[in-house]
């Protein structure tokens, strides 16, 4: 199918050179003879079908580039779980790739220029018992991952600022609340410490990782395996693709079904669904046939796709990324050698073929920098990270410019990691656009922000009302109240000096009662 449009494209462009020809040899001429196919010409040219064959596009050019090798990661154990995720997520500052780890489930964190060989001894993530499943980076900290496992738990990590020195069995919060593994984990994308986690139970949390809590849970809206989650722009909607072969459009504080589409692709294989910047829906999957498509939606309208694709028969899931800035989705398949891009535009047929970059190589997952992270000066307006068996390739896609000056059409204000609201806010109903930055002077990393998790008092809970605990356990923190208590009691009785064995007795089981309740 793509090689078809590539031919298609190839006629179009050699048609509309020889009509340029020929309209200006008519023009020149003027022969009394030639009248009628001047004027059939000019016609031609003054409509909109000119503009149909040849259309304008900054990105009709866009190439991909594999860095050389002395560039990659080699000797990565990538991870053979069977599972449907990426695999791989990458930040400014890092990229993390879930690998084989013996005894439990664990992800590597390597910082960008740690390039070449990695030695096996390389110090990993490793709290999970069993494999991990996703991972995902923080929008609003570089240095905060989330991961999800089969160990049915949500756990959420803070890298040292120059990446790891040992290995990190501890996370900073443990979020337990799914009784299947957990698949999908994601950030809010405005709201700072809001996680969504979807798990095989078919529930989705929203997790305040600041508190540790569970906020919202989505427990009925889904009747089998959830495959993809995503968030829209600002953060008020999400939509998931389900293997009831639904699309829906949920708004997650209401708890409210907005829109949904049954059968939006018809194949029995997962189908992925993602936000675009103006609110409409991108799904991919697979026809009755088998052939893999790629659909756009209005959610407004979801009885009719307002366009539809098919591309050939292969049967690796089609993962969707999406540059908001640029309108660009880039398809990676799983078990394919190329990645395909596609413009959307508001012109039918709305979703354009741009290009496919093909490899040799199969891919076996696919990490997606963010924009804020690539070199304006090459105008390069996408990296990929593609995951081999034993090694990781960055591929570099770059939109050919001769001027070396900041090109503004290429780079528009972005989505910065400053965070417009704070999670508490967000869950009381308040939204916020993304904080945008400019990329003219290239992005300058600030200081990022330590995750900080409070926890509520247990104890007082207890103390209130008798009811079940369901805050997600910890692996820090005491009560600091009782701390300060004991102290103030050690100091009186130190400054009473008396030695009788009455006092002592009093003083060791009024100071032992204290030390029990830390």
């Amino acid at each position: 199918m793509a090689r078809r449009q590539n031919v298609l494209a190839i006629q179009h462009r050699n048609q509309c050179d020889v009509l340029t020809m020929i309209y200006g040899v008519l023009k020149a001429q003027r022969s009394c003879h030639l009248i009628a196919s001047f004027i059939i010409l000019d016609l031609f040219f003054s409509t909109d079908m000119f503009k149909r064959v040849v259309r304008q596009s900054k990105f009709r050019h866009v190439f991909g580039q594999a860095v050389k090798n002395d560039q990659c990661y080699d000797d990565i154990r990538v991870s053979r779980v069977t599972w449907d995720s990426a695999f791989c997520a990458v930040n400014p500052k890092f990229v993390a790739i879930i690998v084989e780890a013996s005894g439990g489930g664990a992800f590597m964190v390597l910082p960008l220029h740690k390039t070449g060989r990695i030695d096996k001894a390389y110090p990993t993530v490793c709290g999970h018992t069993g494999p991990v499943l996703d991972i995902d980076w923080c929008p609003h900290n570089d240095q905060v991952i989330a991961s999800g496992s089969e160990d049915c738990t949500v756990m959420v990590w803070q890298i040292p600022e120059n990446g790891l020195v040992t290995s990190m069995p501890e996370p900073v919060v443990v979020l337990e609340g799914h009784s299947k593994r957990v698949g999908i984990v994601t950030w809010h994308p405005t709201a700072r410490n809001v996680l969504l986690s979807a798990g095989c139970d078919n529930v989705i949390i929203i997790w305040n990782v600041g508190t540790g809590e569970a906020i919202i849970t989505l427990e009925d809206m889904h009747p089998d395996i959830i495959f993809s989650v995503c968030w829209n722009r600002n953060g008020s909607l999400i939509c998931t693709a389900c293997k009831d072969k639904k699309v829906r459009v949920i708004d997650p504080r209401k708890e409210d079904i907005v829109a949904e589409k049954d059968k939006a692709h018809e194949g029995a294989r997962p189908i992925r669904a993602i936000f675009l910047s103006d609110g409409k829906v991108f799904t991919t999957g697979f026809s009755r046939m088998s052939e893999r498509q790629l659909a756009l939606w209005d959610p407004d309208n979801m009885e009719e796709p307002v366009s539809v694709h098919e591309m050939d028969t292969s049967n690796g899931v089609l993962l969707p990324f999406y540059d908001p800035d640029t309108n660009v989705v880039y398809l990676c398949g799983k078990g394919d050698s190329s990645i395909r891009y596609f413009e959307i535009t508001d012109e039918a047929p709305f979703v354009h073929y741009l290009n496919t970059f093909t490899t040799k190589e199969p891919q076996r997952g696919m990490g997606y920098m963010p924009k804020r992270g690539l070199d304006v000066n090459k105008c390069e307006i996408a990296r990929f990270y593609k995951l081999h068996e034993r090694k990781c390739e960055p591929i570099i896609m770059t939109v050919p410019r001769k001027s070396d000056l900041f090109q503004d059409d290429l780079y528009p204000d972005t989505a910065g990691p400053e965070a417009p609201m704070e999670a508490e806010e967000w869950f009381e109903g308040k939204n916020g656009d993304p904080v945008l930055i400019s990329l003219k002077h290239g992005y300058i990393p600030g200081k990022n922000r330590d995750l900080k998790v409070v926890k509520k008092n247990i104890l007082d809970n207890k103390l209130s009302k008798n009811t079940e605990n369901t805050t997600p356990a910890i692996k820090t923190a005491t009560s600091t109240p009782s701390i300060v208590s004991g102290t103030r009691l050690l100091i009186y009785f130190c400054c009473l000096d008396c030695h009788s064995t009455a006092f002592h007795f009093a003083f060791l089981c009024t100071f032992s009662s204290q030390i029990s309740i830390l």
